[in-house]
């Protein structure tokens, strides 16, 4: 075992390059006890797809089964607070095991057919061209506050019907919401008001399309609750759950591609050379290199031997999709950026029945914008090498990316 790894993964040096510390824990102790959160950390690539694909044995229903306290520790006065948290994500799609899961998903995945997700295309085109359009008559260019934040929202906005004046609210509550995965004792005052406050604006929108359906998701999900698949409460947490992760994701993938593209010049060079030919392969890569997510969590059903550890019955799991990402055992030169890398069987949308439903939509963001950013600004960079990023376990997002167009 190894006795050298510091346990604190919410360590400033852990936060700012996950890449060093999870890659040591990959390379030395890859089913890692973590004594100060007790909780399981696997970090090879096969270990991590294998674990997906037994979700019998790896449950991703964590909320309803832990009967641990929340990690790291919130302030005792709170507790009720993280109770509230805790029964609405247990309300989540993605916290259901099947069948249950099954039956709410295909309810909800004929919207988000490869097929239908790639009729955005020319809506996010011409979203980017206005964007970045504007962002040049500031003279003081953030991709992440210009670029990364306003599209996902414009476009996960459109999907569920927000009118445009609304937008900013909803970002706002997300910011409030994300606070779930940071370390701050009173983190669960924030993620509280955050809940409520989506669950207030979600609430008359469900009753309208109950009422008036319309080609929108949340039209989508509440057919669900007309056939009987989700109740009520389910249909607003999880039309809350997809404002939320239908854009903070995609924020990181846009961030984090183009500052790993910045930061290596010889594959923006390549990238400009082709940016249509190279655009899917290149978002594959950014998506492998510094994935938007870090970790993901499961529940244990029942003891099961991994390499040789005993994971019991209901420990805490965490797979992460940094070390993974870059396993040598599956990646040649894993630390390296390489847009012309093909097959590329990254994890970054995870693995088995719970794979990302938004997967499509957050490619086609992520080509668009790193094919435009090339064609229109063949001397992009980045004004900081080294970013500040949330302290978060979840997500890996920077807090500003500014950047010199010419």
């Amino acid at each position: 075992m190894v006795t050298t790894i510091n346990d604190d993964m919410f360590a400033p040096e852990v936060i700012q390059d996950p890449y060093r510390y999870y890659g040591q824990i990959r390379d030395d102790d890859p089913v890692h006890w973590n004594e100060l959160y007790e909780l399981w950390v696997i970090t090879r690539h096969d270990d991590l797809v294998w674990l997906a694909r037994n979700h019998e044995q790896f449950s991703n229903s964590v909320w309803v089964n832990d009967p641990r306290p929340a990690y790291p520790a919130i302030l005792e006065s709170d507790k009720e607070l993280y109770d509230f948290m805790r029964d609405f994500r247990g309300d989540q799609l993605i916290q259901f095991d099947r069948p249950e899961h099954l039956a709410m998903r295909k309810v909800v995945h004929s919207y988000f057919t490869p097929k239908s997700m790639e009729e955005w295309r020319p809506l996010v085109r011409s979203a980017i061209k206005d964007l970045l359009d504007a962002a040049e008559e500031t003279g003081d260019v953030d991709l992440m506050r210009n670029l990364a934040v306003p599209l996902p929202v414009l476009v996960i906005a459109e999907m569920m019907g927000v009118p445009e004046s609304e937008r900013p609210h909803i970002r706002m509550l997300a910011e409030k919401l994300l606070h779930a995965g940071r370390g701050e004792p009173d983190r669960m005052r924030i993620v509280a008001d955050g809940l409520q406050g989506m669950l207030d604006y979600v609430d008359p929108m469900v009753d309208e399309r109950i009422a008036n359906p319309k080609d929108d998701f949340i039209s989508v999900l509440a057919s669900g609750e007309k056939s009987g698949v989700f109740t009520r409460q389910q249909v607003l947490v999880n039309t809350s759950l997809l404002l939320v992760a239908g854009h903070e994701t995609t924020i990181n993938l846009i961030c984090n591609g183009a500052l790993a593209l910045m930061n290596n010049r010889d594959q923006w060079d390549l990238l400009k050379t082709d940016t249509q030919g190279l655009m899917v392969r290149a978002t594959e890569e950014a998506l492998r290199y510094d994935p938007p997510v870090k970790s993901i969590a499961r529940i244990a059903t029942e003891d099961v031997d991994v390499r040789g550890k005993l994971i019991k019955k209901d420990d805490r799991i965490r797979w992460f999709v940094s070390a993974a990402n870059r396993d040598p055992n599956k990646f040649e030169d894993p630390e390296s950026m390489d847009i012309t890398r093909w097959p590329n069987s990254h994890v970054a949308f995870g693995a088995g029945v719970h794979h990302c439903l938004g997967a499509t939509i957050a490619r086609v963001e992520g080509q668009e914008v790193f094919s435009a950013l090339a064609e229109r600004y063949p001397n992009l960079q980045s004004k900081t090498q080294t970013p500040e990023y949330q302290e978060s376990l979840t997500f890996r997002s920077v807090k500003s990316l500014p950047v010199s167009l010419d």
